[in-house]
């Protein structure tokens, strides 16, 4: 395997862009080949055997950029595809639900945590069962989403009606006196301000994008794939692919990136 490899990372949408981003952070002289499935985002809303299908033709385009490892930065895929496709290649693939199952654990005062996601991944229990495995004495309490994705998709980031979605759904779960939130899709990190003045203070908020990050920087360093070149400008290590709205794309990752991303290009992603 060649250490200066790209590391794939994909996401339903631009959500995984929160993950992209913290391995940019942790592993600086890394290049990344990022896809973001823009033309049938949402994922959460889909049937497992649809998100499969889509994950599979996914890691198929990833390994035509010979990647050398690859990050599932998108909750859902990590909760009904990602232990399948795990068995059909042969290089290091990571989720990001486990990472925040972790963290949660660890941070919980009260032994009450609270999931939110798509439907799909509140749906398939799999943080509650990541949780009890490391803690069966821990209460979980899972609440969908659904809106959050495509109001983050439209840059309604800190907007009344987010705010107001956001009180909805998270009044239930407050008055089941969780202290510890996890973000379990990673669009929701883009929202975490807002979501922080719902839940208040005493609500610790979990983003596995970091733990995320972290983990794949430790698995490159146990199979001695960490990157050796470190020639290129920062903007030239990373390449971005979507199968649409490549304009919009672009808009959205220079407003949370420090530097200004090449034009993504557009994949049929279907000829996968």
């Amino acid at each position: 395997m060649d250490k200066n490899a790209p590391i794939g990372i994909f996401d339903s949408g631009v959500g995984g862009m929160t993950v992209a981003r913290e391995v940019m952070r942790q592993i600086p002289d890394e290049r990344i080949v990022y896809f973001g499935d823009t033309a049938r985002v949402p994922y959460g809303s889909k049937s497992s055997s649809t998100i499969l299908r889509y994950t599979r033709q996914i890691i198929k385009f990833l390994m035509t950029k010979n990647v050398k490892a690859i990050v599932v930065a998108c909750n859902t895929v990590s909760a009904l595809a990602l232990e399948e496709v795990k068995q059909e290649i042969d290089i290091p693939i990571i989720g990001v639900v486990k990472p925040g199952a972790f963290v949660a654990c660890n941070s919980t005062r009260n032994g009450k945590i609270g999931v939110i996601g798509t439907e799909a991944t509140i749906r398939s229990d799999v943080y509650s069962k990541f949780i009890h495995e490391i803690n069966p004495e821990l209460q979980t309490v899972g609440k969908a989403c659904p809106l959050f994705v495509p109001l983050v998709e439209e840059g309604l980031w800190d907007d009344p009606i987010t705010e107001e979605i956001a009180r909805r759904y998270l009044s239930s779960m407050l008055e089941e006196g969780i202290d510890t939130l996890i973000m379990g899709c990673t669009h929701y990190p883009l929202i975490r301000k807002l979501l922080k003045r719902t839940v208040g203070e005493g609500v610790n908020l979990v983003n596995p994008a970091y733990e995320t990050a972290v983990q794949m920087r430790r698995v490159l360093e146990w199979e001695d794939l960490m990157r050796e070149e470190h020639s290129e400008k920062a903007e030239d290590q990373y390449e971005f692919y979507v199968s649409d709205f490549p304009e919009r794309f672009q808009n959205f990752a220079d407003s949370i990136l420090t530097f200004q991303i090449h034009a993504p290009s557009q994949v049929n992603i279907e000829e996968y």
